[in-house]
């Protein structure tokens, strides 16, 4: 039937702009994935997205999917008559259920033998008859966490539906969807155009729009966006900061982009920047700008969704928007300074952190401890440590976190310097939520990465001794995030911590009893795992990880450097065979009594060639590859155990370990201890061993 394109859009009412793009993606793969599904091929496909619409535009679709050979199955061939010749009740049974007489059925070979059976042809699925389907199956399944109903119909979407259009080639799809006629109508710009646009063809969809002032593409709108923001900085004589949330979420605000400046009194530029983007930025979407050395300047850019014909008006409309907002944040800023920090402290005694852990003042506490005697072990000054902790959640009961709830420790080091605290202490508390997310800058000084680590393992200890850990997708703690923040802190900052003793000192700052007994271990089991994501991530396999976390390790350094030597080791040519070899040895360990007891390998004792080759090369490894792991140096230390391939391999290939004489099976099991205990002191590589 050949083949013709496809063109399907959702009019709704205004969609929430940081969902647009997800929305607009998760539809076109969702149509996609219900073509797969009737085996209807096609060409390329693009998706659309504006604030009124969600689309999707096919360039060729098959009409109609090949016709498919099903083959039914019944019961074996010489069980489908009986000794009379007549066919056998379950033969009879399988044809009702297929539809047909007994007659009908033939014999079929099986790799099981012959069966009885049926062909049949069947007819491919048309598009006319399931692409109304497909788009009702995939319009329920997009990832909504909130549906709306409107009218007086039961139809439920994120938001009200007001037409759709389902065009294949020049024919409209027979069909309703939401409730609504599937038809060829669309309509462009909410206030540049007027009426219904007839669309004749999908190829028409995109060029019809741009005359109706709508710039269907989300992704060339985004560009469009960028250029005119970019453009509007330089005539500033300045540079816009566009952030990528921002940009997607503006991106999703309009239909026809147009930029235009704004300015504001400088005098708010005495205003901690933060606050100001803060304001800009999460209240009205507006783009900052700075200077040539990043400083913030005293205007803005915000994308129109009209092109008026007095722009001077709208941008003296948004003046009027921010003025007040950037007066609050200066209000705040003047008043909060009023009042030193450390007299807020105390005042925290009036925020809960968790009604079981207490207030935000005894979690202020806790971490003020936790960061001195951690600050002994960084080397860092205890001092410092506990004054910025002592600090660091006071900006929490300050007006301007209160208005601007990013601000959190930015707003804290600002009232700090001005209170005259020392400028490490103050960075400090602006830098202890640093990592925020994956990939985002670590904690500059000691005492900064003293702060962040004392407040996650305190969250973490007692979340988890609670009884409260992640679950699924439930993780309102953010633990998680918690978790991988203070391996990144610990890994990428070379700190030699030993997470145990940090987690115990941790949960030793809890009131006795409040916490589990086995809250150290099992917060120290759930941080441990989220390093496999970690190594994921940078292509190491997970075998790699299981060998050294089979160790129990608990230094987060040194399970780092153990995992980058194993992942080297596990490419030499040797590694397969030792790690087979070492899976030999621990299976045959594993067979011993548990009361066996080992010791010395006795020179006496050594008879075959091939066991005086294996303690001859082993003994003088020992000594050297100790001080490489006193050291550190796991990687030299496992380059040189992979000398001993070829020894390990002569062993099992020409020496019976069990043999009937005791002495000599007791010496050849010292030998291979003294082998595995070697590899053990960096990882279980028996776990490398892939099975055949």
């Amino acid at each position: 039937m050949g083949t013709e394109s496809l063109l399907i859009e959702i009019g709704t009412e205004e969609l929430p702009p940081s969902a647009l793009k997800s929305l607009g993606l998760a539809f076109r793969d969702n149509i996609v994935a219900g073509l797969q599904q009737t085996e209807l091929t096609h060409g390329d496909v693009r998706w659309f997205a504006t604030p009124r619409r969600l689309a999707v535009v096919i360039s060729t679709l098959q009409q109609q999917a090949p016709d498919k050979r099903v083959e039914a199955l019944g019961p074996p061939a010489d069980k489908a008559r009986d000794d009379k010749g007549d066919f056998t009740p379950a033969a009879a049974g399988f044809a009702r259920k297929q539809g047909v007489t007994p007659d009908a059925l033939s014999v079929i070979d099986t790799a099981k033998g012959a069966r009885l059976g049926i062909v049949r042809t069947e007819s491919g699925a048309r598009a006319t008859d399931v692409l109304a389907d497909i788009i009702q199956s995939s319009l329920h399944t997009l990832p909504i966490p909130k549906r709306m109903r409107w009218g007086a119909g039961r139809e439920e979407f994120v938001r009200p539906v007001h037409w759709v259009v389902a065009l294949l080639g020049h024919t409209p799809v027979d069909g309703t969807i939401l409730g609504l006629p599937i038809g060829n109508t669309t309509r462009g710009h909410r206030f540049h155009s007027s009426g219904q646009i007839e669309l004749k063809r999908p190829e028409d969809y995109e060029t019809a729009l741009w005359d109706a002032r709508v710039v269907a593409c989300f992704e060339r709108r985004q560009e469009i966006i960028r250029a005119q923001v970019e453009e509007t900085a330089r005539s500033l004589a300045a540079k816009a900061v566009i952030d990528d949330d921002l940009l997607d979420e503006v991106t999703g605000l309009v239909e026809w982009p147009v930029a235009l400046a704004g300015a504001f009194e400088e005098r708010f530029l005495e205003v901690p920047p933060e606050a100001l983007v803060s304001s800009m930025k999460e209240h009205q979407k507006y783009f900052h700008v700075v200077d040539k050395k990043g400083q913030l300047r005293p205007h803005f850019i915000t994308v129109s969704n009209i092109e008026s014909k007095d722009p001077a008006q709208v941008v003296a409309g948004n003046e009027r928007v921010i003025r007040p907002r950037l007066a609050d944040a200066a209000f705040f800023f003047e008043t909060d300074k009023k009042t030193p920090l450390a007299n807020r402290v105390d005042a925290l005694s009036n925020v809960v952190f968790q009604q079981k852990l207490g207030t935000l003042l005894n979690k202020t506490e806790r971490i003020t401890a936790l960061s001195g005697e951690l600050a002994e072990t960084m080397r860092a000054s205890p001092d410092r440590a506990r004054r910025a902790a002592r600090l660091c959640k006071a900006d929490l009961v300050t007006d301007m976190v209160l208005e601007f709830s990013d601000m959190q420790g930015t707003a804290g080091a600002y009232y700090a310097l001005h209170d005259g605290e020392d400028a490490e202490v103050a960075s400090a508390i602006a830098q202890q939520y640093w990592p925020r997310y994956a990939g985002d800058k670590l904690p500059e000084s000691a005492t900064a990465a003293c702060l962040g680590l004392a407040d996650r393992l305190d969250t973490l200890v007692g979340i988890f001794g609670i009884g409260q850990p992640p679950s699924g997708s439930k993780d309102p703690f953010a633990l998680r995030r918690a978790s991988l923040a203070v391996l990144r802190i610990i890994v990428e900052k070379g700190l030699d911590l030993d997470l145990r003793h940090c987690l115990e000192i941790a949960a030793g700052q809890y009131p006795a009893g409040l916490l589990s007994p086995d809250t150290t271990e099992a917060v120290l089991d759930y941080m441990i795992e989220r390093f496999r994501a970690w190594y994921e991530d940078d292509n190491i396999p997970a075998e790699v990880f299981k060998a050294v976390s089979a160790r129990k390790p608990s230094r987060p350094l040194d399970i780092h450097r153990r995992v980058l030597a194993v992942a080297a080791f596990s490419r030499l040519p040797q590694a397969q065979a030792l790690a087979a070899a070492n899976k030999r040895v621990a299976n045959i360990l594993a067979k011993l009594d548990s009361d066996h007891s080992f010791g010395e390998v006795s020179a006496n004792l050594l008879q075959e060639p091939q066991e005086i080759v294996l303690a001859e090369q082993l003994k003088p490894l020992q000594a050297s590859c100790h001080q490489d792991l006193l050291d550190g140096k796991y990687t030299e230390a496992l380059s040189s155990l992979a000398s001993l391939r070829d020894p390990v391999d002569a062993f099992f290939d020409e020496v019976m370990v069990n043999t009937d004489d005791e002495a000599k099976r007791n010496n050849r099991l010292n030998l291979l201890m003294q082998l595995r205990q070697l590899f053990l002191e960096v990882a279980d590589i028996s776990l490398l061993a892939t099975s055949k």
